[in-house]
């Protein structure tokens, strides 16, 4: 069976499009070597001048003081600046055009330094260009949004190139927690998992609406849990939320009441620190729901304080949004204000409520610069809290995130089980082949999280016609490579799906709730048992 992914890859001509996008303009995209400085080591610097701009200056101005750069043509304003040098010429066939590459080096800084940036070209008496422009993720998810909807697919460029973006490079000797290399991770959708406290669920039928779980069922199902093996769960978006997802927050401070409110996530923490499991929270700060108060007010007030917070526009709903879906608009993460306030809300969870961590939705969205902050306020309260993120995109865009969180799902890697266990399309040695060039492209210190499913695609068992030797043989080498392995809730009792997930803004049918009193496969669960304990070297 043909598989349905979503994001702005979905399909060839999508990529095709992404593609082309980042070969056009002034683009330096992360391009830095090494990608995670420490104390003492230059910096070298890589930009591409596209097919379709003329430069014969580059320039990059850059503070270590945490205000911004700001410079004009070679001169700096404030901080420094670096003239880059042409470093040569490469052909791309996709765009059918030379691209003049750049390079430059900035100088070591000491531990803790972090480096702010803006790179500009220019040609002759013509204004500055600024890279990264045109913006390769909203212009791709532009086009993915229109295919989704059964629209005409168009390439677009979408940022102003006299505007410039800021990069952000910490210099530092931070590393992924030493448990979160061992760990076992279960991934939670709370509102499918149990009710909770001898309550039913609501209803079972309609997977766009509630059924009834909450945070006191997960609290409930901890012994289950601890028994199964697992040492970290991962619970989906927690924040008060009108819908059943919880990826549109209408408050990021307050936990939606109906999956239980502030008091039952405390009493889960605590539960599940008491029996060594440590608890993930799913956040997302692309985009919030158009719910939100802030945002109401930003949308009726033009002079509203939270006007620069988002990004209005002359678009048929007036403003970008997450994949064009007016009930989710897109928070503008380079607005100051709005940063900070992002920054804060990193910090609440595991200073209040001693969460241990997050997992990241769209991390592409707000983008490597974004998250060094997010990432460094995180330690800066729990040393060893995680945070990884979704990065639904090539392996060399996945590369951009080394040095600004502790890793990310292996969206490449899930792919690669299902396609040679779930779908039988490749054989083990396609298999192996491709896992030992992926392996040795992510560094070892940068962790990468392996999944047979998620809450956005089908259950494993759904691509494998329902094989569960395939689920077997899939999740034993899941287990056996040097990933931290994460299991989707149900998949160890053998969750079956009706139908198949096709479209990326339908129903997604393997958000089915969680079977307890029957419909379990013991004989499966009993064998994830034994891989975890393999796994944790228990006997």
């Amino acid at each position: 069976m043909e598989e349905f992914i979503f994001g702005t890859l979905a399909t060839d001509e999508l990529k095709l499009m992404h593609h082309r996008a980042s070969r056009r303009g002034l683009q330096h995209q992360y391009r830095l070597s090494p990608r995670d400085p420490e104390p003492g080591q230059p910096i070298t610097l890589t930009v591409y001048v596209g097919f379709n701009l003329a430069a014969d200056h580059v320039v990059c101005y850059y503070t270590t003081d945490g205000t911004q750069p700001l410079g004009e043509r070679g001169r700096a304003l404030n901080g420094q600046s670096l003239m880059l040098q042409l470093d040569g010429v490469e052909w791309d066939t996709t765009s059918w055009g030379y691209l003049a590459r750049w390079v430059g080096v900035l100088p070591p800084h000491p531990e803790n330094t972090v480096i702010r940036y803006h790179i500009a070209a220019w040609e002759g008496d013509s204004l500055e260009v600024y890279a990264d422009w045109p913006q390769v993720r909203a212009a791709s998810e532009l086009a993915a949004a229109a295919f989704f909807r059964g629209q005409p697919v168009a390439e677009v460029m979408i940022g102003d190139p006299h505007q410039p973006y800021t990069f952000t490079c910490s210099v530092d000797t931070l590393e992924p927690p030493a448990w979160a290399r061992e760990a076992v991770i279960y991934h939670i959708f709370v509102d499918r998992f149990y009710p909770g406290d001898g309550r039913d669920w609501l209803q079972t039928d309609d997977l766009m609406g509630f059924c009834g779980g909450t945070l006191w069922g997960v609290r409930d199902k901890l012994d289950y849990i601890a028994d199964l093996g697992i040492t970290c769960i991962w619970l989906s978006p927690t924040f008060a939320s009108p819908t059943h997802h919880g990826y549109d927050v209408t408050d990021y401070f307050r936990v939606e009441p109906r999956l239980g409110g502030d008091d039952a996530l405390r009493a889960l923490v605590e539960a599940a620190h008491t029996r060594g499991i440590r608890v993930l929270l799913d956040l997302a700060l692309n985009h919030l729901s158009s719910q939100y108060a802030i945002f109401q007010d930003a949308l009726s007030n033009p002079a509203s304080p939270y006007r620069n917070w988002f990004y209005f526009d002359d678009s048929d709903i007036g403003y970008r949004a997450f994949f064009g879906e007016p009930s989710m608009p897109q928070i503008n993460v380079h607005d100051p204000d709005a940063r900070r306030w992002m920054l804060d809300i990193a910090r609440y969870w595991p200073r209040e409520f001693d969460i241990d961590g997050y997992r990241l939705d769209v991390a592409d969205g707000p983008g490597p610069s974004f998250w060094t902050d997010f990432w460094l306020a995180c330690k800066s309260v729990k040393r060893d809290s995680l945070c990884f993120a979704e990065v639904v995109d090539a392996p060399d865009t996945q590369q951009h995130y080394i040095g600004h969180l502790d890793g990310l799902l292996d969206f490449h890697l899930g792919d690669a089980l299902r396609r040679t266990y779930g779908m039988g399309a490749w054989t083990e040695a396609d298999f192996d082949r491709f896992y030992q060039r992926h392996r040795r492209y992510f560094p070892d210190d940068f962790l990468m999280f392996s999944f047979l499913d998620n809450h956005d695609m089908d259950r494993f068992l759904r691509v494998a016609a329902g094989d569960k030797d395939a689920l077997r043989r899939a999740a034993a080498v899941q287990f056996s490579l040097p990933r931290v392995p994460i299991i989707f809730y149900g998949t160890e009792i053998g969750i079956q799906q009706e139908g198949t997930t096709r479209d990326g803004l339908g129903q997604h049918i393997g958000r089915v709730p969680m079977p307890w009193a029957i419909g379990q496969d013991h004989d499966l669960l009993a064998f994830y048992k034994g891989l975890i304990k393999q796994r944790r070297g228990l006997p």
